[in-house]
């Protein structure tokens, strides 16, 4: 097991490396220039190409590529051509939201998703079943946004029940945090539900048929523990995998709905960095959330084995 998570850890470096790569081509290959648009509509070519000599945008691509990549091995991400920040102050001022608001959603996401799951397999052929896979196509039809601006428009502005947008820090108030974050990730998870519930349904409508749970309910077990104990635990490695990847792109999820909610997140932060061609800012952001992803994959093999004890490494 030691040997497999030192295999898998040393593995991301050369994930990381293609996207590094592949982020700072993409972003020096398209159009637009950070100094002109930091020196504004009416500057001068002189003006602009002393702005880029500034930020060392004059250099060969393999030569920024060479010093930006020597300084994240320093642990220096670099400073924001928009904000004029460090991109590292800027992430860990940037984070809690992002970070409250995917745990928030995961767990609403999970609470319902399974369940539903669960009980839409056990009552195949029924309305209730019907129902879910009816919202499950429903689900996956309708853009984050317009969800997002449904809720606030009937919860926000018609019900006056929670703000139309903002942030509230968890030091702040755990209400106040809460009501903030309710909103946005039921809007969010809407998605992932459709997601979670219907992989969870096909997984367990196929152990259902297995001599296991026949040999339970011979047993004399309750319907409850036969789903539980038997026909969930045993499909647990198919639901934690769409779980696992589910949260992995829950990250793309986040910047649309941190826009429509404003919630100074990462997410947002990208979007300002994207509008402004902030190349340090968007090169650190993608890094982290690419990072993010492949933590996400590892965590997920390896608790494999502990739902599945054949599972070995």
């Amino acid at each position: 097991m030691v040997f497999y998570l030192l295999k898998r850890l040393l593995a991301t470096i050369p994930v990381m490396l293609v996207v590094a790569v592949f982020i700072f081509l993409l972003l020096r290959l398209t159009p637009g220039d950070p100094a002109a648009m930091i020196a504004g509509d009416y500057a001068s070519d002189a003006q602009i190409a002393e702005i880029r000599e500034k930020l060392g945008l004059d250099e060969p691509m393999l030569v920024q590529f060479g010093i930006w990549l020597g300084n994240i091995f320093q642990g220096d991400l670099g400073e924001s051509f928009f904000f004029k920040k460090q991109v590292s102050e800027l992430i860990v001022a940037r984070i809690e939201p992002t970070l409250s608001l995917s745990l928030v959603t995961i767990i609403l996401t999970v609470s319902i998703a399974v369940p539903m799951g669960v009980i839409s397999a056990y009552k195949q052929g029924s309305w209730l079943d019907r129902l879910t896979m009816g919202f499950s196509v429903l689900g996956f039809s309708i853009p984050v946004f317009v969800i997002g601006f449904g809720l606030i428009y009937v919860f926000s502005l018609k019900l006056a029940w929670f703000p139309v947008q903002g942030y509230d820090r968890i030091s702040e108030g755990l209400w106040g945090w809460l009501r903030h974050l309710i909103l946005p990730a039921l809007a969010l998870s809407v998605i992932f539900v459709a997601f979670i519930a219907r992989m969870t349904r096909t997984s367990v409508l196929e152990v259902l048929g297995e001599d296991y749970i026949r040999t339970a309910r011979a047993k004399g077990q309750t319907e409850t523990k036969v789903l539980v104990r038997h026909a969930l635990r045993n499909a647990a490695v198919p639901i934690v995998t769409v779980i696992g990847f589910a949260f992995a792109i829950l990250i793309g999820g986040v910047v649309v709905t941190e826009s429509v909610f404003n919630i100074p997140g990462l997410g947002l932060l990208t979007v300002d960095a994207v509008l402004n061609r902030d190349f340090p800012t968007i090169q650190a952001v993608v890094l982290l959330f690419s990072l993010v992803y492949v933590l996400i994959n590892l965590v997920i093999d390896l608790s494999y084995t502990v739902l599945d004890p054949r599972i070995r490494y």
